[in-house]
């Protein structure tokens, strides 16, 4: 069975990434991409669908150790986990170097103090564990293949194969070093070149450091900030500088329940706010980079703007549900693909605006094709704005007339007439102010409860949504308008759980409700975050800090969080880790150390 999800560890090429549980197991690997089938899939189902687990060796009947320390070397993304047994201690280092050919996971066993027997199991599945490789030796070396795909596993230990696992049994004493290394190569190709463990962990080490150094955050919440800019960068995919909103599928918003996604794509909102995050604390290349992958993603059809993306900007990705695995904690559906790809979501051309202003107004090297994504956005919106649709939750219900979604409309105008105002491009800009008054004059109108003195969800409606925290953060209001007060302690009233933690919105437990779906979820981590955002600026900054660093003691031991967090189970739960819960970490961070609204 996995682990609880903040169990887990996250290792990384900015590729793909694997998922290590504390007892030394990877339960989650895809190759050679994020989206790639998985090749280690127990995280979804059971150790039949492929894992691999290095640590002190155990009865069979019994559970695997789990480590007594664990933790990443200095800020890097390389994990130390460490195992105290009867006859010694001893270290497992896993890591996978940022790639120059063939992707690469190894572990390397160290020994500490006595003498530890140690076992390595390795059960490679592909296809999500559907498919068993057929396992031979080659040249000496171990390689799994089936189809377009082999794996080839590389070690010094000798190893044996027993019910389709292949096995290493070793001991360890003070100064041993034994290295494990599987690397991915198309099946058609050469075997790739053997690894070198000890000069690819010296130049991980390297890249982490030099990297971290470019960060110019340095206030009090210092490594929170790196930790969580760390797990933005690994979610990056290198080649194109799309993000990934997650490295997982199917992680359970509710455990038992069906809301469970694939997040292994570039959602536009999810890296236009990283982009915002990277651009505040040093990081221009990886913006160019974003901004690249959106000049090319979107290019062709930019009228038809899709809500996400495949990270190298594919378009079709259809949903599909593997029965074969039970889910994660027997939360099934486990959908690989997402059908939501071709919602209409209005507020991705505010978001995407917003990324493209701030990308602007901190200097980034101009791009004409970047101003003119940008008038072609407004024009659409023009003639769209006033559509409903299913908004920035993604509602698999009913189109609405949300109110986020015209806000964020209302941001894209307006960043569009700053830039026009900049003398950068040429537009129709008194016919666009209009718009922008009309925008703001129809939400202030039908997406407002006079009465109840909060905006809405969507027009006409009661729900409160936790969205509308963003509306003094974008600039819709200002922080001391009696409407957006009135819509905060709303929301604190109606949508905070008894920790203080904020829902997305009400759900209707078994019922279907606004977004269409049956069962609730959790606490949504990332409106938690906007709420200490909000507090701060209407000048509750105590309030504002201590919801921050009550946040901050949610995340695992490892400075990781996921989407949601579950009140009533007092644990993390959705995808894992989760960049829209990293990025607005960052941004209250950042808000805090300015108003100068921390302790000690």
């Amino acid at each position: 069975m996995a682990g609880r999800i903040e169990d887990y560890a996250l290792i990384g090429d900015m590729q793909t990434a694997a998922l290590v549980c504390r007892d030394g197991t990877v339960d989650w690997l895809c190759l050679p991409r994020f989206d790639s089938h998985a090749i280690f899939a127990g995280l979804l189902g059971t150790e039949e669908h492929g894992f691999w687990r290095i640590g002190p060796a155990h009865a069979a009947d019994a559970e695997p150790p789990t480590a007594a320390r664990r933790g990443y070397r200095g800020d890097s993304l390389i994990l130390e986990s460490e195992w105290d047994t009867p006859r010694g201690t001893v270290r497992v280092i896993d890591f996978m170097p940022p790639r120059d050919g063939a992707p690469q996971l190894i572990r390397i066993v160290e020994g500490v103090s006595g003498r530890v027997p140690m076992r390595s199991a390795l059960r490679m599945r592909f296809s999500y564990g559907r498919i068993v490789p057929w396992v031979h030796k080659h040249d000496g070396r171990t390689v799994a293949v089936a189809g377009p795909d082999s794996v080839w596993f590389d070690t010094s230990a000798e190893t044996y194969g027993r019910a389709l696992t292949t096995y290493a049994d070793f001991t360890v004493a003070p100064g041993d070093r034994i290295a494990f290394t599987i690397s991915w190569q198309a099946s058609h190709r050469e075997p790739p070149p053997l690894p070198e463990p000890e000069q690819s962990l010296e130049a991980t080490e390297d890249f982490w450091r030099e990297w971290v150094e470019h960060c110019t955050y340095h206030g009090p919440y210092r490594e929170a900030v790196i930790r969580s800019l760390i797990t933005l960068k690994a979610l990056t995919y290198a080649p194109t500088g799309g993000i990934v909103a997650a490295p997982t599928t199917s992680l359970p918003e509710e455990i038992g329940g069906v809301r469970n996604w694939d997040y292994r794509y570039t959602w536009l909102r999810d890296a236009a706010i990283t982009l915002s995050s990277l651009l505040r604390t040093g990081y221009r290349e990886e913006a160019r980079a974003w901004r690249e992958w959106l000049l090319r993603a979107v290019a062709g059809d930019p009228e038809n703007l899709q809500i996400m993306y495949g990270i190298a900007g594919e378009r079709e990705l259809g949903e599909a549900e593997l029965d074969w695995l039970p889910g994660y904690e027997n939360s099934a559906p486990v959908r690989v693909g997402n059908g939501a790809a071709h919602q209409l979501q209005l507020d991705v051309y505010g978001e995407v605006t917003e990324a493209l202003h701030l990308a602007h107004m901190t200097g980034l090297a101009r791009s004409d094709y970047a101003s003119l994504l940008q008038l072609k956005l407004i024009r659409y919106l023009e003639d769209h704005w006033q559509e409903p649709d299913e908004g920035i939750w993604e509602v698999r219900g009913p189109r609405r007339h949300f109110v986020h979604s015209k806000v964020m409309a209302w941001v894209a105008v307006d960043r569009t007439i700053k830039l026009l105002e900049s003398g950068d491009a040429d537009g129709p800009l008194e016919r666009w102010r209009e718009l922008r008054d009309d925008i703001h004059r129809d939400v202030c109108e039908k997406g407002y409860d006079k009465e109840r003195n909060t905006f809405t969800q969507s027009y006409g409606s009661k729900e409160l949504d936790a969205s509308l925290l963003l509306i003094p953060q974008m600039g819709f209001l200002p922080p001391d308008d009696k409407r957006v007060i009135g819509t905060i302690e709303a929301i604190q009233r109606e949508l905070s759980t008894p920790d203080g933690f904020i829902l997305r919105y009400p759900t209707q437990g078994e019922d279907a409700g606004v977004d269409g779906l049956p069962g609730d979820e959790g606490a949504f981590l990332a409106c938690s975050f906007w709420m200490a955002d909000d507090l701060a600026m209407i000048g509750r900054v105590d309030e504002a800090r201590k919801l921050f660093e009550k946040l901050l003691s949610l995340r695992n031991d490892l400075g990781l969080l996921a989407e949601e967090w579950d009140p009533r189970l007092q644990r993390q739960v959705g995808n894992f880790p989760q960049a829209f819960s990293h990025v607005p970490l960052i941004d209250t961070a950042l808000r805090l150390t300015a108003s100068g609204a921390y302790g000690g």
